[in-house]
């Protein structure tokens, strides 16, 4: 459990101009190699996911992506589900169920946790009552990233509820990675009753837990 790679990004945002990426499928992976290769002026890194792709169509060669800017994948208007990384396929599933209960849900993939786009985070959170941020990663990592940011530029003055899905506190024993993401919560039953609970339906998001 101590050579898990859910650290990297706490202790490598620190560093002054790293530029930090994580992949949600096999396709941005591609991507974000071609980014690595064409960054010539500063460090950079990027996450390599444990497990297996989930089956995207992958493109003949890999471009080189805008430095520090993620993407709108779905978009509503009640919920922010900000993503970075692999659990980008658990939000979009997340959505649909959220959408089954009323609540229009924008999912977001973030692509980079530094620099952040600071346009989509600033854009999620003038429009949606919640935003979520969900990583495969520690504590200190994107989210905080992120939490400072809207702190830093009055986005929560406003009542805005901000959740942060991150990995425990804690080292977790070795397993499949489904296994462990789902006993860390970090899969669409654990995102829906996190919003369930951010809006006050805890009643819901616990007949839903039992139930997955």
């Amino acid at each position: 459990p101590t050579h898990a790679g859910s650290f990297d990004i706490a202790y490598l945002g620190c560093l002054p101009g790293f530029v930090l990426m994580a992949p949600a499928d096999e396709a941005e992976l591609k991507h974000m190699v071609a980014t690595a290769v064409a960054i010539d002026d500063r460090p950079s890194a990027l996450r390599y996911p444990r497990g297996e792709g989930f089956g995207v169509e992958l493109p003949g060669e890999g471009r080189p992506l805008e430095i520090g800017k993620g993407r709108i994948v779905t978009e509503g208007s009640t919920v922010a589900l900000l993503s970075f990384g692999g659990r980008l396929q658990e939000c979009v599933a997340a959505a649909d169920q959220l959408a089954a209960l009323g609540l229009s849900t924008t999912v977001a993939d973030a692509r980079f946790a530094k620099p952040l786009d600071t346009d989509l985070i600033a854009r999620l959170a003038r429009n949606h009552e919640v935003l979520v941020t969900i990583e495969e990663g520690s504590v200190g990592g994107f989210g905080s990233f992120v939490l400072q940011n809207l702190a830093s530029e009055g986005l929560l003055d406003r009542g805005l509820k901000v959740r942060q899905m991150v990995l425990p506190d804690a080292f977790i024993d070795h397993d499949k990675p489904e296994k462990m993401y789902e006993r860390a919560g970090l899969n669409a039953a654990g995102i829906v009753g996190t919003v369930l609970a951010s809006l006050g339906r805890e009643i819901v998001a616990k007949s839903l837990a039992e139930r997955a």
